[in-house]
């Protein structure tokens, strides 16, 4: 059986026009940062076609060596900004930071990942120094499903940032977190689908 964190996993639910409130467990994710516009950095285009073939040497590795098998898990980003009014009124990219990031499976070893690095660095991954392996505790956290073209998300992340987080007794903290569930490459713009997430406190 193969595994798809997708559709195993609750924290990879969510529905468009719903805020949910999740409580999400630590993980390890494959981690690369950087700074800037992703749709014209060449860092962000870097550090994604790095993750990606670390993140299928893991699985042929877990496959071939351990018997499991797996989807490869999304991509996702970490975002922050000295003003979240970059993110919503200000829409202003060029002052984004970002991690982006693959989630890597609890069972896959330390051994598994240094060996994953090495196929990558023989198939010339460009960002390999930059990649590390980090546990992400994110702890309670307000999660939607958004449809449509990225730079449609301001509306909704303000109605979350300004209304349900405050009108539920929370408050934010952490980085905003996004999970891709389509393949920009593949997908028109209006059927991209998008999990928007923000680590909260209580009070």
């Amino acid at each position: 059986m193969k595994t798809d964190f997708v559709k195993t996993l609750d924290r990879y639910r969510a529905q468009a026009g719903t805020f949910r409130i999740i409580e999400v467990p630590p993980q390890r994710y494959l981690m690369i940062d950087g700074q800037g516009d992703p749709n014209t950095s060449a860092a962000y285009a870097d550090a994604v076609a790095t993750l990606y073939p670390v993140a299928y040497a893991l699985k042929f590795a877990s496959k071939d060596g351990l018997d499991r098998d797996y989807v490869v898990p999304p991509l996702e980003a970490l975002w922050w900004a000295e003003s979240m009014a970059a993110f919503t009124s200000s829409r202003d990219k060029s002052a984004w930071d970002w991690t982006v990031m693959i989630l890597v499976p609890d069972w896959i070893t330390d051994d598994l990942v240094d060996a994953a690095r090495a196929t990558a660095a023989a198939r010339k991954a460009p960002a390999l120094d930059l990649l590390r392996v980090e546990e992400l505790d994110e702890g309670t956290c307000v999660q939607t499903l958004h449809l449509g073209p990225y730079d449609d998300e301001a509306a909704t992340l303000e109605r979350m940032h300004d209304t349900f987080i405050p009108e539920s007794g929370l408050r934010m903290t952490g980085k905003h977190h996004e999970v891709y569930l389509s393949d920009a490459r593949r997908v028109a713009p209006e059927k991209l689908r998008t999990l928007l997430r923000q680590p909260v406190l209580r009070g």
